[in-house]
């Protein structure tokens, strides 16, 4: 375990989150009973070894308990004068006194989400808002019941994240978005579009000119590190939304395959039964993929998806971080410069100065131009502690929210393969079962053929011997 925390230099990741004794444990012991060979062997034991497997990895749990929760549901549908939308129940149960009540019940439309994000971003910049589902779907329509689940899944994890995070839950405007009645928060929403767009253009074009010089290794590792993980999940979201559109043909294939053996047996009265039988296999694989692909697009792709939104998110995050620094860094350059400035001119004989050609007294001059110096300087020195105080929140900002969704993540992603791999082993066993009916079949058949047809090497009986049949023989 020590060996996988350093890099080739000997470097220690800082990002890499500790692990507990437990999950250390946890990992060893999984570890292990996979490449321990179960007593007696054989498909049984395999099955029940992947169970086991299964049913041994444990995915962590939040022990503290929780004072606000967020449920979004029951969508509906609404025709306006100019256009269609949908909108979502959000309830809320809460026992925070700076609620005015225990439980709300609101409905809000997509574009309130995003006003909260919004909002939200803006009043935390160096902390991670989690994202929102992407607006449209390539290759799902806008108000297909597959789309709309997935969007509505996403929202109620939005809103769960923002929860049960220990600032941004405590955030006036979330408030508003839980409590406040239609027109109330259409009154709010008014203020802040295209705020926050404008704002990110400024930052991304500001970056793009300068470069940070002192920038800690730690948030260089950081940054590579999400940018990596970004990768890595798009790969995963991307090849398993392939494998799904693969599973979507396969089942029509195969639902369409199961009548064709079903009409042969009605042709085929000696094979029937086995014609049958695989007719009544491929139905059973055919509701048993479909039922898989459900869960897979119910379960698996609304996680992957997030994280690979969540990824975007934070580097959006970290280019913020860099540009509080960056403003930090320019500050204390214009204060050195100043500072530079003001030793010059003490040193300057400010007799060839313009000012003293004009007439004017060299030593009120140079006594002028050192307090104007002075005055810039003090100005840029309490600028300058403020910007420190400001890059200083966004590092503990983002470490703190780093170390938070590093655990979050682990126990996100830990289920998810967990669950996939369960899911995936049940399908197969469901597979395996229906086809070996099929062979139950054909090993039952084999043996009517057997029985029916006699062996060619065994003694005739005298009931089928045609010499007996036709001349009996007669007592003398």
């Amino acid at each position: 375990m020590a060996g996988g925390d350093q890099n080739r230099d000997g470097f220690k990741d800082p990002l890499r989150m500790p692990s507990y004794d437990e999950d250390e444990d946890e990992e060893v012991d999984i570890v292990n009973f996979s490449r321990k060979t179960p007593p007696g062997g054989g498909a049984e034991s395999d099955a029940a070894s992947t169970k086991a497997l299964a049913g041994s990895i444990k995915v962590d749990t939040d022990s503290d308990a929780k004072d606000l929760f967020v449920t979004v549901d029951n969508r509906e549908k609404h025709s306006g004068n100019f256009d269609v939308y949908i909108t979502y129940r959000v309830t809320t149960k809460t026992t925070r006194s700076c609620f005015d009540n225990s439980e709300f019940a609101v409905r809000r439309r997509f574009q309130d989400f995003v006003w909260l994000r919004q909002k939200l971003t803006q009043a935390h910049p160096t902390h991670f808002i989690p994202p929102l589902p992407e607006k449209t779907n390539i290759r799902l329509s806008r108000f297909s019941t597959e789309f709309l689940d997935m969007r509505e899944t996403a929202l109620n994890s939005f809103l769960n994240r923002i929860a049960e995070h220990a600032t941004l839950s405590f955030n006036e405007s979330f408030q508003i978005f839980l409590t406040a009645k239609a027109w109330e928060l259409e009154t709010h929403r008014r203020y802040a579009k295209g705020l926050v767009s404008r704002v990110g253009t400024s930052v991304k074009t500001t970056a793009e000119s300068y470069r940070l010089r002192n920038r800690s290794p730690e948030f260089t590792t950081m940054a590579d590190y999400v940018d990596q993980f970004g990768q890595k999940m798009a790969s995963v979201d991307r090849i398993s939304q392939r494998i799904f559109k693969e599973q979507i043909e396969y089942q029509t294939d195969i639902e369409s395959f199961a009548p064709a053996f079903e009409l042969w047996s009605d042709s085929e009265t000696d094979v029937s039964d086995i014609l049958h039988s695989i007719a009544t296999c491929l139905e059973k694989c055919a509701d048993t993929t479909k039922t898989e692909n459900v869960t897979q697009m119910d379960e698996f792709a609304p996680v992957s998806k997030e994280y690979v939104l969540y990824a975007d998110a934070m580097k959006n995050v970290l280019k913020k971080r860099d540009a509080i620094q960056m403003e930090y860094e320019q500050c204390l350059d214009e204060l050195n410069r100043k500072k530079n400035e003001r030793e010059h001119v003490k040193i300057t004989d400010q007799n060839y100065s313009f000012a003293a050609f004009m007439g004017r007294d060299p030593t009120e001059v140079k006594e002028e131009k050192s307090s104007k110096l002075d005055t810039q300087i003090a100005k840029l020195q309490k600028q300058l502690e403020v910007l420190n105080d400001r890059t200083e929140v966004a590092n503990a900002d983002l470490k703190a929210d780093m170390d938070r969704w590093h655990k979050i993540k682990r126990k996100d992603i830990k289920g998810l393969f967990v669950n996939w791999a369960e899911r995936r082993t049940n399908y197969y066993e469901s597979c395996l079962s229906a086809w070996e009916e099929v062979i139950k079949t054909l090993q039952s058949k084999k043996q009517d053929d057997h029985i029916d047809t006699p062996d060619s090497n065994e003694p005739a009986s005298e009931t089928s011997d045609p010499e007996i049949l036709e001349y009996p023989v007669q007592n003398s």
